[in-house]
């Protein structure tokens, strides 16, 4: 391993940084040193304008790439090479604002069905009740669930962030059912060994249960908490308390989801989604 890199592992965790973007910045500073077949110490700025034209012109990177890549180098530049500025001359393409195809209620009632097995099930259905990213569902630890108060601790999210999710009573009857029959510990969701389960376990989970309930609509197991945003906001959820609940910094992030959602007329405080669905 290079000073450099491990100057900017070590940079990356006094700054708390999660493990991926810590393999995302390496891969990115990787990729320029490589690109010009020498340390990025004495790669000069009319070069770096020539690299990012050859992502968007030759590689034809997605603008979040381009994006994450120069993330990636200003943090190399400011923060390990303690370069005061890195004035950058370069137009990086729009990212385009789509909006995914959202799942209905009964959408998610048939895939979760789908689901033959019942580990995968729990798994996918734990991810839509609490609306949890990949990585945090992976991570859950049988303690992280707390009955009495039907609670559920999300520990060091996206942000370095804990957070505390409510779990409605169907889904922590679900859950019961399902210690029962597995007795996990001290994960929630045991992977190989004494591991955690893969994140590569419920995306393969996801995928077969929506090919097997035949739903034709883009987008991988994100969706599931792309759902669970949008279904709160129909049963009247206010935004900044699902601000909270999500684990987002930024209320703009939580926000495009009322854009989302043709009409937020007020419903009452129906917040428990998987009394909703159809488990017959």
């Amino acid at each position: 391993m290079t000073p450099l890199r491990e100057k900017m592992i070590l940079a990356m965790q006094m700054r708390g940084f999660s493990p991926r973007t810590h393999s995302s910045y390496l891969a990115g500073v990787t990729g320029l040193a490589k690109h010009f077949g020498c340390s990025p110490e004495i790669i000069n700025t009319t070069q770096l304008n020539h690299y990012f034209e050859y992502l968007v012109t030759e590689r034809q990177l997605a603008p979040a790439s381009c994006l994450l890549h120069l993330n990636s180098i200003r943090f190399l530049y400011i923060q390990v090479l303690k370069r005061p500025s890195l004035e950058l001359d370069i137009k990086l393409p729009k990212r385009p604002q789509k909006i995914p195809e959202l799942l209905t209620l009964s959408e998610v009632a048939r895939l979760l069905k789908a689901c033959e097995n019942p580990k995968h099930r729990m798994a996918l259905t734990l991810c839509y009740g609490c609306g949890l990213r990949l990585s945090e569902l992976a991570s859950l630890k049988v303690s992280d669930i707390d009955g009495e108060r039907h609670l559920l601790r999300v520990e060091q999210g996206k942000g370095a962030k804990d957070r505390l999710v409510p779990v409605s009573g169907s889904l922590l009857g679900l859950l019961r059912e399902y210690w029962r029959l597995y007795r996990p510990g001290p994960w929630l969701f045991c992977g190989r060994g004494d591991g955690p389960m893969s994140v590569a376990t419920p995306q393969r989970a996801y995928r077969r249960s929506k090919a097997r309930a035949g739903l034709l609509k883009r987008g991988g197991i994100h969706a599931l908490r792309h759902a669970y945003a949008t279904h709160q906001l129909e049963a009247g959820l206010p935004v900044h308390r699902l601000q909270y609940l999500l684990g987002h910094r930024s209320i703009q992030s939580t926000l495009r989801y009322v854009h989302w959602v043709p009409s937020m007329a007020d419903r009452g405080a129906q917040f428990d989604l998987i009394a909703r669905l159809d488990h017959d």
